[in-house]
Parts: structure tokens; C-alpha cells; sequence
């Protein structure tokens, strides 16, 4: 039973996170032979405030950048 954790920035639209299960699922199943049905992808998304990334948190990095 595969189960993979993403944990991304909170923005990601529904799509989006549909288009991620259905391709790491595909993933799994063409590269390991798992069954679909028994696959589970489980997204979390984190406040850009609530994440570090090289001594700073990415919502400064953002705000510094005019990125999203």
C-alpha cells in the first residue's frame, strides 16, 4: 500500500492537486507495478509564514521577490 506525503505552500488550486495524484499515482503504478487502488496521496499545504527555507521563511523570500 504506497503512501506519499506532499507538503507544498498553500495556493495550489484544486486542479492542480487532481493533476498530482493522478501523475504520482501513474508513476507508481508504471514504475513499481502498484495497484492504483491502493495508492494513497495525501496533500498538505503550509502557510508560506509556517516555512524555512535556506535561514529565512519563504514568505519573506516572496514578499522580497514580488513572487507568490
Amino acid at each position: 500500500m504506497p503512501y506519499i506525503n506532499v507538503q507544498i505552500t498553500k495556493g495550489a488550486t484544486r486542479e492542480q492537486k487532481a493533476e498530482i495524484v493522478k501523475d504520482f499515482t501513474e508513476t507508481l503504478v508504471r514504475v513499481l507495478g502498484k495497484n492504483p487502488q491502493n495508492t494513497h496521496i495525501v496533500i498538505q499545504e503550509i502557510e508560506a509564514e509556517d516555512w524555512g527555507h535556506a535561514g529565512g521563511l519563504v514568505a519573506d523570500r516572496r514578499a522580497a521577490t514580488g513572487t507568490k
